[in-house]
């Protein structure tokens, strides 16, 4: 599949030099790398039955509340000196 795939859509684009080659070969492994890589971060029990969206949505507003934690607790220091 490694090989098939570049050389596929080399023939199909009609691309003839090495070079062109090579460069369709190199986008299509980091492509795929891409890929996996997501896919194995998806797998993980702690995002099951979750989308990507709600992953994201649900970090950032977890990401809040620790700043806002944090922006209090500084304050709380502030005022004591």
């Amino acid at each position: 599949m490694g090989v098939a795939v570049p050389l596929t859509l080399c023939f199909l684009l009609d691309l003839r030099r090495p070079s062109q080659v090579l460069t369709v070969a190199a986008t299509t492994f980091l492509t795929w790398g891409v890929a996996d890589l997501l896919a194995s971060i998806l797998e993980k029990p702690r995002l099951e039955d979750r989308t990507p969206g709600k992953a994201l949505r649900e970090d950032l507003e977890r990401r809040k509340a620790d700043d806002a934690t944090a922006n209090r607790s500084s304050s709380a220091a502030t005022d004591r000196s």
